[in-house]
C-alpha cells in the first residue's frame, strides 16, 4: 500500500528537464510538441505568499547545500534529484526547518534504510538502469511523533504570543483609513476600523502577530493595492473610491499570506481554516434543515481571449476585446452564423493558440504571450480567423482551460433566428421505404381505418 503511494509521489515530484527552443517561423497546427497533456486553469484573483527578506536558510539533509525557508520546493527538488529521497506530505510539517535539522542529525547516526522505505524504479529494466528512491513519511512512528511534536510546539508558541498581545497595553498603531493614532490594547484599533470604516479582519482574540499583520496591510495600501481584489491603482483617491464602491474593504480570503496571522490555522495538524470551518459547517448541517434563503451567488469573472483582463459580466468583456484587441465575437458569430457548439469550438481554438503563443492568422509562433499579443495587435491578426474547417473540429469541443467561464456565457445563435429560418434548418428524416409492404401493414393508419370502418 505504502509502495504504491510512494511510486505515485515519486513520479509526481521527479522532474524531467527537457530543453525546448521556440523559433519564430511558420509552425503548423498539427505540431506534436504543442500537445496539451495536463489540465490548464485561467488566472484567478491574485494572491500568494510573500517571501520575507532575510529569511533563515535550511540545509540539505545529506550535503552542505542551503536554501531559504521560503524556497523549500527547491530544496525538495534538490534532494529528489541529487539524493533520491522523497518527503511525503510536506504540508503537514509545522516547522520545516526543525524537521530537516532533526533528520539531518539522525541520518548521521544510522543508515537511511533504517528509517525510509526503499522503492525501486524501473524494476523490469536492466540492473544498471534501475534506481532506488527513499521515502520518508509518517508511516514511520518516529516521523509521526516528530510531526506531532512540532505541531504542538508551534501551537504553544502561537498561543503564548497571542496571550502576550492580549495583555499588552503598550500597543501603538495608526488607522489605515483616517490616520488616527491609537494607544493601549490592539483591540482598540481593530474595533475602530470595524466600527468606523467597515473594515473587519476578525475578532482581536483570533489574531496573532497583530503588529506585523497591520504593517503588511498598510504596505499594500501604500503601494496603491486593493486589499481584496489586489489590483494596483494609479493614486490613493482612486483606490479609496474603488474599495468603497466595490465594498472591497476586506482582505482576500484566498491569499495564503494572511493565514499565519490567525490562530485557527495552527489548531490541527495539516488543516487550514477552510478545512476546520468546513467540519464545523458539516456539524451544523446535521442539526439544521436545508435553508438556502440567504444564499448569495457571486458572479464569476470571465477572462479575455488574448490577455489576462477579467470582467464581471460578459458584456464588459466583449467591450474590452473590441476596444483593446479589435476582436468582435458577436459580429463574428453573426456573420458566420455560428451556433452554440461552433462558438465553443472557436473559443477553445483561440485559447489553445494563445496558450501555445501562436498567431492563428499567420501561423507564426512566438516566445511569449506578450510578444504574440504585440504582433497580433500591430498586424490586426486578431480578427483574421482561419478557414472554418481549421477550428471547427471535434478536438475543440474540449475546453483548453478547465475553469473557462466564457464558455458558460455563450448564447445559442439559433435563438436569434426567425421562426421561418429555424424551420428551414430543421432536418427531416424520412421513413425507411425499402420495405414498403411491411411498413403499410404495421402502420397505425391501418388501425385507425379499421376503427372508423367498425363505427360505420
Amino acid at each position: 500500500m505504502a509502495a504504491s503511494k510512494t511510486q505515485g509521489a515519486v513520479s509526481r515530484m521527479q522532474e524531467n528537464c527537457d530543453e525546448s527552443c521556440s523559433t519564430v517561423g511558420g509552425v503548423g497546427y498539427g505540431d506534436s510538441k504543442d500537445c496539451i497533456l495536463e489540465p490548464l486553469s485561467l488566472p484567478e484573483s491574485p494572491g500568494g505568499t510573500t517571501t520575507l527578506e532575510g529569511s533563515p536558510s535550511v540545509p540539505c539533509i545529506f550535503c552542505e547545500e542551503h536554501f531559504p525557508v521560503a524556497e523549500q520546493d527547491k530544496l525538495l527538488k534538490h534532494m529528489i534529484i541529487e539524493h533520491k529521497i522523497v518527503i511525503a506530505d510536506v504540508k503537514l510539517v509545522a516547522d520545516f526547518q526543525r524537521y530537516i535539522l532533526y533528520w539531518r542529525k539522525r541520518f548521521t547516526e544510522q543508515p537511511i534504510t533504517d528509517f525510509c522505505s526503499v522503492i525501486r524504479i524501473n524494476s523490469t529494466a536492466p540492473f544498471e538502469e534501475q534506481e532506488n528512491y527513499f521515502l520518508l513519511c509518517d508511516v514511520l512512528p518516529e516521523d509521526r511523533i516528530l510531526r506531532e511534536e512540532l505541531q504542538k510546539q508551534r501551537l504553544r508558541e502561537i498561543l503564548e504570543q497571542q496571550q502576550q498581545e492580549r495583555n499588552d497595553t503598550n500597543f501603538r498603531g495608526v488607522c489605515m483609513f483616517c490616520n488616527e493614532e491609537f494607544l493601549g490594547n490592539r483591540s482598540v484599533i481593530l474595533n475602530h476600523m470595524a466600527r468606523e470604516h467597515a473594515f473587519n479582519i476578525g475578532l482581536p482574540d483570533n489574531i496573532v502577530n497583530c503588529s506585523e499583520f497591520l504593517c503588511t496591510l498598510q504596505k499594500k495600501l501604500d503601494n496603491l493595492q486593493c486589499l481584496y481584489c489586489e489590483k494596483i491603482f494609479r493614486d490613493k483617491n482612486t483606490l479609496k473610491d474603488h474599495m468603497r464602491k466595490k465594498q472591497h474593504r476586506k482582505i482576500n480570503p484566498k491569499n495564503r499570506e494572511y493565514d499565519r496571522f490567525y490562530v485557527i490555522n495552527y489548531l490541527e495538524l495539516g488543516k487550514s481554516w477552510e478545512e476546520v470551518q468546513l467540519e464545523d459547517d458539516r456539524e451544523l448541517l446535521d442539526h439544521q434543515e436545508d435553508d438556502w434563503s440567504d444564499w448569495e451567488e457571486h458572479p464569476a469573472s470571465a477572462v479575455c481571449l488574448f490577455c489576462e483582463k477579467q470582467a464581471e459580466t460578459i458584456e464588459k468583456l466583449y467591450v474590452h476585446m473590441e476596444d483593446a484587441h479589435e476582436f468582435d465575437l458577436l459580429k463574428i458569430k453573426s456573420e458566420l452564423g455560428l451556433n452554440f457548439y461552433q462558438q465553443v469550438k472557436l473559443v477553445n481554438f483561440i485559447r489553445r493558440q494563445v496558450h501555445q503563443c501562436r498567431c492563428y492568422g499567420c501561423h507564426v509562433k512566438f516566445k511569449s504571450k506578450a510578444d504574440l499579443r504585440t504582433h497580433m495587435e500591430e498586424t490586426k491578426h486578431t480578427s483574421l480567423l482561419p478557414d472554418t474547417k481549421t477550428w471547427d473540429q471535434l478536438e475543440y469541443y474540449f475546453p483548453t482551460y478547465e475553469n473557462d467561464t466564457l464558455l458558460c456565457t455563450l448564447s445559442d445563435s439559433e435563438s436569434d433566428l426567425t421562426g421561418q429560418e429555424q424551420n428551414e434548418n430543421v432536418p427531416i428524416i424520412s421513413e425507411d421505404t425499402s420495405k414498403l409492404y411491411a411498413l403499410k401493414q404495421s402502420s397505425i393508419l391501418n388501425q385507425l381505418l379499421l376503427q372508423e370502418y367498425l363505427k360505420n
